[in-house]
């Protein structure tokens, strides 16, 4: 993709110089704001105006129009971003990007996402399949007409909405796209891996060490899993080979094959949320604030809308109350995710439950096409996939299944070398892949809510991800609950689907499901008494809790850090959540700055390094240069004690998506002489220190007044695919400088693993809203980018400063002007 993005940046340039005929074609490819269009398939005008904070109101004379509305909006708007996605959740990009994309593209076959959407598509109520067909209807329609041009990256890549079926867009790729986010939001099975690959060279005592339980916790199993897999013999021979990154001959592979090995890993992908009652506020009514940390990209995930019209029937005969519902919606869906209606708001973080098991599949030696079971060998379900690629010839893929799932090891490169594939297969089963999800139903319902009660009952049918939700109404009420479902397993089951488990014995089979009545739940007046309710992907389990639901929890210093602050104030205000959300002191940081500060440097800066965090207060702030060496000194410090017990091969891979903080705390704490190794844990303090002074200064130069933070965590929102291809990159992508690190309620997640950027800010607020419930309370939001998906556009970057300077824009249902007016007609 180099020499792609060398020409294509040329033909930019040679565009760009060309002026008029450019101008008139980059113009032509812009959405039409203003004015009238036509959408086939409406039974009435529909009013899509946009407000002085780039909101977009879709008013229609139907509920079935507003949603056909939204399809056309997000074609217009969002059109490259629609296509991607498609392409990726079928399994197509390859088609279009090359041989580059077939890890990718192997692995979604084999997870079989459409197929499944197909079968819950089904299922779904014929309101939400009405409401699904009209949205498909309304991006077919926008691109059809040729009211939607195509934007740079179809010119760029050669390639048309749909590809060769022309196809943009149907019911069943909106039920695919709900199970993408279960599938970004609802993994564990990477953490899983990461056990199985690790006990290859650790003890068990040293495997917890390593990736230890939640603090207070005990591990969740007490199998010794080292020894299991010992026994078992599930390691490759060529144990020197196992876990090995593969070199890649592109950015864009590089990506391909890290989104591929880093599925399943939930650490970083988390969120804030929190309610704060009426008794507690200033208004004297409930605020709800929300700011989900996911991947940013350019365009961001999220777009903003209004949807509005009156009370009606759908077909199935089902009647609804008036539409009107604002806040952020998923191109691919037409409903509002995250938001409020005029009655009741709610905020989502990720609970981070254990709904994914990886299996050890047992090969019967005689007959490769069978596998164990508990009751004899039963031959895998096989299918052939075929996948285009572009510039070579299609790649035929055998897609193999057990009685548990698809065989992951097929298709992730990381099992190669390390199971001895003769002997072993290892298979994925996850709570989304089952035919009964209705979650896209869910999310229609709760469009309609206007209380707390309504809102609960509508999120009952939530499937995956399980989302901790924090909801208010006008009325006063707040509530707390995970909404999801969670499978059981029997007592006997010893690991407890934390490491791969052996998948011929009947114990390690899930036994059912959790009845939804017995999820977390924490009720108005529990919140009214404690003054507040919140959850950061903590562990939001009461004390006492009948069942196990996983211990793969985050870590709690956001959320130790956003109770200080709720605590620290009698009365809220919309000003003082904001605040919290934009807090940068990092109690991570606070917790081993002592350790740091022991240091004996033998760098010529060393001492003036001490001397700048001597006064560092845990405020990752863009312009500290303390935050810069504070982080810089981590990484050499946990790279000093893990590549050696771990191979830097095998850390690598697992290294980056996860930090390994609390590992790095427990060996200070224990002054850990096997991870320490002869040097000891003090003498790793001061050359770590060391190594990141010179590193710094290779960079920002010797005079430290000028080191900066920010200048190294710069946030930056990739564009797929142009944001791994040399030159476009800097077109496409969007970044600015930004705060935070990994443990502050600002987040700011950085790969320290990747090669060209491993501080850069790769996970974080992909929005901030506040919820304002009483009658004169305005609501506020802002994310990373803007709600244009054309790179030319500024209003697709209108939003970044804000963002990153912790400013908002009103969220109104009734704005007070216009800046843009567009009429849909039949």
């Amino acid at each position: 993709m180099k020499w792609l993005g060398r020409l294509a940046l040329l033909c930019v340039v040679a565009a760009l110089s060309a002026g008029g005929v450019v101008s008139v074609q980059l113009l032509r490819s812009m959405p039409k704001l203003d004015g009238q269009a036509s959408l086939k398939g409406l039974n009435g005008p529909v009013q899509v105006t946009r407000d002085a904070s780039d909101v977009t109101h879709i008013t229609a004379g139907s509920a079935v129009d507003a949603w056909r509305a939204m399809g056309f909006v997000h074609a217009q708007e969002r059109g490259w971003q629609l296509e991607f996605n498609r392409r990726l959740m079928r399994g197509e990009l390859s088609e279009i990007l090359g041989a580059a994309t077939l890890d990718t593209d192997k692995l979604m076959r084999t997870l079989g996402i459409i197929s499944m959407a197909r079968q819950q598509l089904k299922g779904l109520s014929p309101a939400t399949q009405a409401a699904l067909q009209a949205y498909s209807d309304g991006i077919q329609d926008a691109w059809q007409s040729g009211q939607v041009r195509p934007s740079p990256e179809f010119k760029l890549l050669g390639t048309q909405a749909g590809g060769q079926s022309g196809q943009a867009w149907s019911p069943e790729d909106s039920v695919g796209w709900a199970l993408m986010m279960a599938l970004d939001l609802g993994g564990n099975w990477g953490q899983e891996f990461a056990r199985l690959s690790a006990s290859q060279v650790l003890s068990n005592e040293q495997l917890w060490q390593l990736l230890p339980a939640y603090p207070g916790e005990k591990p969740a199993t007490a199998v010794d899993l080292p020894a299991l897999y010992a026994r078992l013999g599930v390691y490759a021979p060529a144990a020197s080979k196992a876990a090995q990154a593969r070199p890649q001959d592109s950015a864009l592979a590089q990506w391909s094959a890290d989104w591929v090995r880093d599925m399943g890993i939930l650490e970083g992908k988390g969120s804030n949320n929190w309610v704060v009652p009426g008794s507690r506020t200033v208004s004297g009514k409930p605020l709800l604030a929300n700011d989900p940390h996911l991947a940013l990209s350019s365009p961001a995930i999220w777009y903003f809308a209004h949807l509005k019209a009156p009370a009606g029937e759908l077909p199935g005969g089902q009647k609804h109350p008036a539409l009107d519902v604002i806040g952020a919606t998923l191109p691919g869906l037409p409903f509002v995710v995250l938001g409020r209606t005029p009655g009741v708001a709610w905020g989502f973080t990720n609970t981070g439950p254990d709904v994914q098991d990886l299996y050890l599949e047992q090969l019967d030696a005689t007959q490769p096409d069978k596998y164990r079971t508990p009751e004899g060998w039963a031959a895998f379900e096989s299918r052939s996939e075929t996948i285009r690629v572009k510039g070579q010839a299609d790649v035929s893929l055998q897609v193999r299944s057990t009685r548990h799932g698809p065989v992951i090891s097929d298709v992730q490169p990381q099992y190669r070398g390390l199971i001895d594939d003769k002997r072993y297969a290892i298979s994925l089963r996850w709570s989304a892949l089952t035919p009964d999800n209705k979650t896209v139903d869910a999310g229609m319902q709760a469009n309609w809510a206007q209380t707390v009660p309504q809102l609960q009952q509508a999120f009952a049918d939530h499937h995956a991800p399980m989302q901790s939700v924090v909801m208010a109404d006008t009325q006063g009420a707040v509530a707390f609950q995970a909404v999801g479902k969670l499978p059981t397993r029997a007592a006997s089951n010893d690991i407890r689907g934390v490491a791969p488990s052996p998948g011929w014995l009947a114990p390690y089979d899930w036994t059912g499901w959790l009845p939804t009545a017995q999820n977390p739940a924490v009720d108005g007046a529990q919140i009214e008494q404690k003054g507040w309710h919140a959850t950061a992907n903590q562990n939001i389990l009461p004390p006492g809790y009948a069942h196990f639901i996983g211990g793969d929890w985050t870590t709690p210093e956001r959320f130790q850090r956003i109770e200080q602050l709720l605590a620290a104030s009698p009365k809220h205000s919309r000003e003082s959540l904001q605040a919290i959300q934009n807090d940068v002191l990092s109690l991570g940081a606070k917790a081993l700055l002592p350790t740091v500060l022991s240091a004996k440097p033998q760098h010529p800066l060393g001492a003036q390094a001490l001397n700048v965090l001597a006064a560092f207060d845990g405020r990752m702030s863009r312009d500290s240069a303390a935050a810069l060496i504070f982080n810089v000194w981590a990484d050499e410090l946990t790279r000093a004690l893990l590549v050696p017990q771990l191979g830097a091969g095998r850390f690598q891979a697992l290294y980056g998506k996860r930090h390994f903080r609390a590992a790095v705390e427990g060996i200070l704490s224990r002054n850990d002489a096997f991870w320490c190794g002869p040097q000891a844990c003090a003498t790793q303090v001061s050359t770590a220190l060391d190594r990141a002074l010179t590193r710094i200064a290779a960079s920002q130069g010797s005079q430290m007044t000028q080191w900066r933070w920010g200048a190294w965590h710069p946030a930056i929102s990739g564009h797929k695919p142009f944001g791994k291809v040399p030159y476009l990159n800097a077109v496409f992508d969007v970044r600015t400088e930004s705060a935070g690190d990994l443990f502050t309620v600002n987040v700011g997640q950085y790969w320290a693993n990747d090669k060209q950027e491993p501080f850069a800010n790769r996970h974080a607020a992909s929005l901030r809203a506040v919820y304002d419930l009483s009658p004169s309370g305005q609501s506020q939001f802002i994310y990373q980018t803007g709600q244009s998906g054309h790179v030319f556009s500024p209003r697709s970057r209108d939003m970044s400063q804000a963002w990153a300077q912790g400013t908002y824009r009103a969220l109104q249902f009734e704005p007070g002007r216009w800046t843009h007016q567009l009429v849909l007609n039949p």
